[in-house]
Order: C-alpha cells, then sequence, then structure tokens
C-alpha cells in the first residue's frame, strides 16, 4: 500500500511522530514537505521556518529508523500547493491530523474528478503535552514545550496549534 502525508514539520515533534508510526504501519510512505513558499502560508501565526533543505535532512533522520523497523521504503516530495501529491493516482491512504481532516475531503473530491479512486483518510489523534493541550511545533518555537511535551519554564496555558 502507498501511504501520503504532508506538513511543515519544523520542529519535528512526538505529535509528528505518531502520524509517521501509523503512516508506516499502513504501507511505504511518500511525504509531501511544504516548500519555501508554501510553509508559511500554512501556519496559523507567523513564525520563521527553516529551508526545506534543512527540513528535510531533518525528516530524512526522523524517518530512516521508522521506516527500517516496518521494512518499508519513503520518499520526501516537495510540496508546492496544500493538496500536493495526495492528488496522484499511486495512493491508498492519506495519514492527517485532526486539522488537516477537511484537506483530506478536499483531496478526495480532486481525486473523483480526475477519475482515481477515493483515498482511506487516517484521522491520527493529537498527541497531548504534559499539561494537556496539544504538542505543536509552534508552542515549541514560542519555548512553551520541548518536542516531547515537556513544560518548559513554568508556562501552563497556551493553545496555540
Amino acid at each position: 500500500m502507498d501511504v501520503a502525508l504532508g506538513g511543515t514539520f519544523d520542529p519535528v515533534h512526538d505529535g509528528h511522530r505518531r502520524l509517521f508510526e501509523r503512516a508506516f504501519e499502513l504501507g511505504d510512505v511518500t511525504v509531501g514537505l511544504t516548500s519555501d513558499d508554501l510553509a508559511p502560508k500554512t501556519r496559523h501565526v507567523e513564525r520563521r521556518v527553516r529551508s526545506f533543505d534543512e527540513r528535510t535532512q531533518r525528516l530524512e533522520t526522523e524517518l530512516e529508523p521508522l521506516a527500517a523497523a516496518q521494512d518499508r521504503e519513503f520518499e520526501i516530495r516537495r510540496l508546492e500547493e496544500p493538496t500536493g501529491i495526495a492528488t496522484e493516482p499511486q495512493f491508498d491512504y492519506l495519514v492527517v491530523s485532526p486539522e488537516t481532516r477537511d484537506g483530506g475531503k478536499r483531496i478526495n473530491e480532486i481525486r473523483r474528478e480526475r477519475g482515481y479512486d477515493p483515498l482511506d483518510v487516517v484521522v491520527v489523534p493529537h498527541k497531548l503535552a504534559e499539561d494537556g493541550d496539544i504538542i505543536s511545533s509552534t508552542r515549541i518555537v514560542r519555548g512553551k514545550i520541548d518536542e516531547h511535551g515537556t513544560v518548559l519554564e513554568g508556562d501552563e496555558t497556551d493553545n496555540a496549534p
């Protein structure tokens, strides 16, 4: 089975790892990584995002052991538009987080318009930080939590996605 998922993944955190693990359980994985132009447009909060090349290197480091553990292959491709690679015919599954579920619906609309079978959209629940809020890259960049969801500097009240 061929699995698609996409994102900016900067920085990578345990919530992303949960997505990756689920994807590799399903099959070989193609990750659409947002381009330098697209990445800022997908942010809910304006913040610096590392370059595509930097993010690709970090993502490869994260994905290699997960792929090996499941005896799977993976590929990282540049994502130039939000619906990106998942509209291509070869995919069977799309792995999404709860907030990107609607994007999965749109992708399946495009696939139907093109005469392709719809993808099975697999929604992976958020990973929660120790304060009960979701682990998010924005919270990490702001210094509220670390990549594993540990609250830093006594901050326990941020809900940014």
